[in-house]
C-alpha cells in the first residue's frame, strides 16, 4: 500500500494534520493497514522535501496543517492512472516458506499446506462475516464504500490462496506416485561373471 499516495489524496480533500490523516486512511481502509504517527508524519516530511505538501498554518486547537501543492496534484493524477507494476511482485512469505520446504529434511510440506490452508480458510470465513454485517445496511459514504471494496479484495485473495493451497497439494500427490512407480536404478557393482560377458562381447 501506498502511504504517500494514500495521503495525498486525503489531502486532496483539503488540509489535514498528521493524526487526522492517519484517522481517516485507517477508517477508509477499515483499519485492514494501520498506521502510526510517526509514519504519517515522517511522510509529509518527504512529500514536503519533494514539494507535493506544503504546511498550511494551524487549525484552531494548534494543529500543524498540509495542503497539496499543484505538484503534487499531478503526482497523484499519475499514480491513479498508472496501473499497479506486478513485474516485481513484492515476497511472498507463504510462496517462499513452501519452496523452502520442498525436500527439506524432517518437514511434512502436506502438514504446512494443512494447517495453512486452515488458516486461510478461516480468515476468509471471517472477512465474509464482516463483508455480510457491512452490507446489512447500504453503504452511506464514501469511507464505506471504500472498506467494503478493500474487505472484498481480501476475500477474493484469500479465495486465491486456499486454490492455490489445493493445486500444490495435488502437485506434490502426483510428484509422490510419480516417483513411486518409477524403477530403482541398481548400483550394485558388476559381478566376475557379468565382467566376464562383456569382454567376449567385445
Amino acid at each position: 500500500m501506498s502511504i504517500r499516495h494514500g495521503l495525498l489524496a486525503l489531502l486532496e480533500r483539503g488540509p489535514r494534520y498528521g493524526s487526522q490523516l492517519r484517522t481517516e486512511f485507517e477508517s477508509r481502509t477499515g483499519s485492514t493497514w494501520p498506521l502510526n504517527v510517526g509514519q504519517v508524519y515522517t511522510t509529509l516530511s518527504r512529500l514536503e522535501r519533494d514539494g507535493l505538501v506544503a504546511q498550511d498554518g494551524e487549525d484552531d486547537q494548534g494543529h500543524s496543517l498540509y495542503s497539496i501543492s499543484d505538484e503534487g496534484r499531478t503526482e497523484l493524477r499519475t499514480w491513479f492512472e498508472t496501473p499497479v507494476d506486478r513485474t516485481s511482485p513484492p515476497r511472498d512469505e507463504l510462496a517462499i516458506k513452501l519452496a523452502m520446504a520442498v525436500g527439506a529434511p524432517g518437514v511434512d510440506i502436506r502438514a504446512v499446506i494443512q494447517s495453512q490452508r486452515h488458516h486461510t480458510v478461516k480468515a476468509m470465513q471471517d472477512y465474509t462475516r464482516l463483508k455480510a454485517q457491512a452490507l446489512t445496511d447500504v453503504p452511506a459514504n464514501r469511507d464505506e464504500v471504500a472498506w467494503l471494496l478493500v474487505l472484498e479484495q481480501l476475500i477474493f485473495q484469500a479465495e486465491a490462496e486456499a486454490r492455490w493451497l489445493d493445486h500444490c497439494e495435488s502437485r506434490l500427490v502426483r510428484l509422490a506416485e510419480a516417483a513411486a512407480t518409477e524403477p530403482e536404478t541398481s548400483t550394485t557393482a558388476p559381478g566376475p561373471a557379468r565382467t566376464a560377458r562383456a569382454r567376449t562381447r567385445r
